[in-house]
């Protein structure tokens, strides 16, 4: 009899066993359902953006401005699928701004050092001497002055700084055949170094001048610069 009911508690100890077996294995193979179908469903939308992103990164890894440690940087994707010309527009943009800023940031510096043009801005006897510094100093230029700057500039943009002649080497090449300062005695390596020289330069003015503007209106001292 014990024998008999020893026997009646193991048969239902494996019966048990085997249905905890069971539904343990179904859980798991639940969980693993689970897990493929969200893998899935992610990776449906990972082919196109990466097609996008290793296509510009093959088109423009080498490109001037590609350089460490960032390498190739386009974290808003305005090259995804883009071409030789959409690449050479936003470059030309990129060099102009820089040397805008690279100006921007030395009037800021210069200016608070307390170096000025001598004479007067405009026929009303106002001297440059006159006009404040940084971005408060632009609201002190009488119409007069803010008129000549405003065609100066106008002029440049439309005659002077652009390639006219359609001899330039490169995107941002203005020589236009006049000036050269010794750019053709330079190899090419040099010419390369002396290019990456100025974006990077330009690169790091945009963002100086940013500061300097962003400072202005905090107030403070910054150093080189002075009082803001």
């Amino acid at each position: 009899t014990l024998l008999s009911h020893d026997g009646n508690h193991a048969h239902e100890a494996h019966k048990f066993l085997s249905r905890t077996t069971s539904t343990t294995s179904s859980i798991s193979n639940m969980k693993s359902a689970i897990i493929a179908a969200l893998i899935g469903s992610a990776a449906a939308f990972a082919p196109a953006q990466t097609g996008k992103a290793t296509t510009a990164l093959n088109a423009f890894e080498n490109e001037l401005g590609a350089q460490a440690p960032l390498g190739f940087f386009d974290p808003l994707g305005l090259l995804d699928e883009a071409g030789q010309g959409r690449f050479d527009r936003l470059r030309y943009v990129e060099i102009k701004h820089g040397r805008i800023c690279q100006l921007a940031f030395l009037g800021n510096i210069i200016t608070r050092a307390g170096v000025h043009l001598p004479g007067n801005i405009a026929t009303d006897g106002t001297k440059f001497s006159d006009v404040g510094n940084g971005w408060a100093g632009s609201f002190d230029v009488p119409v007069d002055g803010a008129l000549q700057i405003l065609f100066f500039v106008g002029f440049l943009e439309l005659f002077v700084m652009k390639d006219v002649t359609g001899e330039n080497e490169f995107v941002g090449d203005f020589r236009n055949g006049a000036l050269d300062f010794g750019w053709d005695t330079f190899d090419e390596e040099t010419k390369l170094s002396k290019r990456a020289i100025e974006l990077n330069n330009g690169r790091a003015a945009m963002m100086g001048i940013l500061g300097l503007m962003v400072h202005e209106q905090l107030g403070g001292s910054l150093p080189v610069v002075g009082e803001m």
